[in-house]
């Protein structure tokens, strides 16, 4: 199969408020109160957990039955550090972005707990998201 791309964009609105766009759909992110937004949306980093959890349960989703899962149920909670100094400016030696993330899959299913592990490995190694974040991608910037 070729390459496919995708498209999405951002767009400042008032204060930290942006609007997301991709295909028809959209969505605000904003940043807390506590770091000078007006708490409208989620942040950038909590929507790169969401969709870090939302492709894994695609992922389980797609793949349960080729790997013999008898599928009912998949919640990912993820949990990531960041030391806001970092992107604040405050300490040069803090990492800006992430420096952990955790993530804690709840599968129900009706397949052994070897079973259940095996499939969440193969979870973890097949995630676009996950690939993306682990192995970074080239990065190009065009300033128009």
């Amino acid at each position: 199969m070729a390459d496919t791309l995708f498209n999405a964009k951002a767009t400042l609105k008032e204060g930290l408020q942006v609007e997301c766009t991709a295909r028809d759909f959209s969505i605000i992110l904003d940043e807390p109160v506590s770091l000078g937004g007006t708490d409208t949306g989620m942040n950038p980093v909590e929507a790169l957990l969401s969709a870090l959890g939302g492709c894994k349960c695609i992922v389980a989703r797609a793949f349960a039955k080729k790997h013999k899962i008898n599928l009912k149920n998949v919640e990912i909670e993820l949990e990531g550090t960041l030391d806001p100094d970092g992107f604040l400016g405050r300490n040069p030696d803090a990492k800006i972005g992430f420096s952990r993330i955790v993530t804690k899959f709840k599968i129900e299913a009706d397949n052994t707990k070897e079973e259940i592990e095996k499939y969440v490995e193969f979870i973890e190694s097949n995630c676009p998201v996950q690939d993306t974040l682990t192995n970074a991608a080239e990065f190009e910037t065009v300033i128009v």
